[in-house]
């Protein structure tokens, strides 16, 4: 039997992870978060909201499945950074600190999201509040 789902943990969970994934897209189709506006770095973005998606859709929606979606999404988020430092992309537009500071945000979104997601799985009242 499975334990009971604290919605509000899901609720805020999800609006986490749409939050961010939105400010993904728009970053990387705007501004683009490597390089110059139209940098073509920034399409690798794109695998980062294909793993949410499929994710999501392996899940259907349930927190434990959706924390591994999200957890893989933080990763590949990391992964992303790191080969654009390696390999120097986005310079001279993007430096070292610029690079690592968007990234390790999306990533510290998309990782507290899946732990919001796994807190909801376990079905443990939030603490605090009313």
């Amino acid at each position: 039997m499975r334990a009971p789902v604290h919605l509000n943990t899901f609720r805020s969970a999800a609006c986490v992870a749409l939050v961010a994934t939105i400010l993904l897209v728009w970053l990387s189709l705007g501004v683009g978060i490597i390089g110059a506006d139209g940098d073509p770095a920034n399409r690798m973005y794109f695998g980062v909201v294909a793993i949410g998606v499929v994710g999501a859709a392996i899940a259907r929606l349930h927190p434990v499945g959706m924390a591994r979606a999200l957890a893989a999404m933080a990763f590949a988020q990391a992964l992303i950074g790191a080969f654009a430092l390696v390999e120097g992309l986005g310079l001279p537009w993007s430096g070292p600190a610029e690079i690592v500071l968007l990234n390790g945000f999306f990533v510290a979104l998309f990782g507290g999201s899946a732990w919001m997601f796994a807190q909801a799985a376990r079905g443990e009242p939030e603490r605090g509040g009313v």
